[in-house]
């Protein structure tokens, strides 16, 4: 056969071949193949296809409306829009304190200050209404409170601005000034001195240096220092003084009214005891002075039944004319003070009882102060012909608030009083000379 004609290696090598078959053939391999086969064509069968997407060509064309094809409805296309400036450079702030200078300096300088004092208006008015009145109901008087300082009646009073001790300066109407530590409980709390020979009828604490007292009479103004121990003769005139106020923080220089209409001004550092000006401000009495707590060139005056606010910077002796007038009262003018903070509030007491407040004191009384409470804004004290006895605060709107009594304590008329500038005391005098704190 062929076999015979082939190689021993070609021999071996189909020998191989068809045992390797004979092998394969009793393992039954292409069956089990065919099986395996059949299944996974019947499994592909129940898998889905997932959809192939349709290319971008195939897809419909979107509708965009004209405006964002940026056309018109007439089909004239829109104007490109201007191409965005690039960011700008802001100057840098230096590091530290900064004046507060608008931004544009040439701009209006009042109306700048106009701002900046309302901010600090509706800002140092610090007490809600409520909270004051709950300080006020906080206030009481009692037995150990109460004490005769000065012989006669109380015609002025001033209070140190001390926050640790209650320490009150009353001047009554022969000229005596009494000096009372309310803190001291024994007898010694109290001391009079006589610096005068006739009312007192105004006393201040300097506003820079507490260690003096400030009291003027009708024929001197003086200061007690009591580092020197001495009552200083400050200025004296033959025209009877009515009140005095600072001009300056630095109490170098004050205003002074006169009973006789006139006003002077006093400068502590000039030698003798003349004042600098006499001005005739065209009243026939001048009753109290009061200088403007922020704009202190200006001042106001009450008289007969004038009210008027002055420019200290162009008073001359004859022919001053008010910077404003305030118009109303139709009889005699016992006192007006300009608000404490701002100053844009002015209280008046006088005779035709406009506020519905009996200001009838006789002449037996010291006639009634209205007075501002130096921590609040709106609100004054004034003391009252009402029974029981008492002393009354009013919001500026004429609202009363609160009134001070003590049926066991209180049983007099305290025509005048003075509030402590930081602290919920308050103190009131009357006609015999008694101080009543509450």
């Amino acid at each position: 056969d062929g076999c015979s004609q082939l190689s021993a290696y070609e021999r071996k090598r189909l020998k191989n071949i068809t045992e390797n078959a004979k092998f394969f053939a009793a393992l039954k391999l292409h069956e089990s193949a065919a099986r395996l086969q059949k299944i996974a064509t019947k499994r592909q069968s129940h898998v889905t296809k997932r959809a192939k997407p349709k290319k971008a060509e195939d897809e419909t064309v979107r509708r965009r409306s004209m405006r964002l094809q940026r056309v018109e409805p007439s089909g004239i296309p829109m104007p490109e829009l201007p191409s965005q400036p690039e960011a700008e450079e802001y100057p840098q702030v230096p590091a530290g304190p900064l004046p507060m200078v608008p931004e544009d300096e040439m701009e209006n300088r009042k109306l700048t200050e106009d701002l900046l004092a309302t901010w600090m208006r509706i800002t140092n008015v610090s007490l809600l209404l409520s909270r004051y009145q709950e300080s006020l109901n906080s206030m009481v008087l009692s037995e150990e409170n109460i004490k005769k300082v000065v012989k006669y009646r109380v015609c002025s009073m001033a209070i140190h601005p001390s926050e640790s001790i209650i320490f009150v300066a009353a001047g009554d109407k022969s000229g005596q000034v009494g000096l009372w530590n309310v803190n001291c409980e024994s007898e010694e709390g109290a001391h009079v001195f006589v610096p005068h020979t006739y009312s007192v009828n105004c006393m201040h604490f300097s506003p820079c240096n507490p260690a003096h007292l400030l009291s003027l009479s009708n024929e001197t103004l003086r200061c007690g220092d009591v580092t020197k121990a001495v009552f200083d003769e400050i200025c004296r005139s033959e025209d009877s003084f009515s009140s005095f106020d600072f001009l300056e923080d630095n109490a170098s220089t004050a205003i002074v009214g006169h009973w006789e209409g006139n006003v002077a001004l006093v400068d502590r550092r000039t030698p003798g005891t003349s004042s600098e000006l006499s001005a005739d401000i065209g009243f026939q009495r001048t009753r109290t002075v009061h200088v403007h707590p922020v704009n202190k060139q200006y001042f106001i005056a009450a008289g007969s039944t004038d009210v008027g606010i002055y420019d200290v910077r162009y008073l001359k002796s004859r022919g001053n004319k008010p910077v404003s007038v305030l118009k109303g009262h139709t009889k005699s003018v016992a006192s007006a003070y300009f608000s404490p903070v701002t100053g844009n509030r002015v209280v008046t007491v006088c005779a035709d009882d406009k506020l519905r407040h009996n200001n009838d004191t006789g002449r037996w009384l010291t006639r009634f102060r209205a007075i501002w409470d130096p921590k609040q804004e709106d609100c004054f004290v004034v003391g009252s012909m009402a029974r029981p006895r008492q002393i009354e605060v009013f919001q500026d709107t004429g609202k009363l608030l609160h009134s001070f009594y003590n049926l066991d304590c209180l049983g007099s008329v305290c025509s005048i009083n003075v509030v402590h500038p930081s602290k919920n005391i308050l103190v009131g005098g009357n006609s015999s000379g008694r101080l009543h704190v509450f």
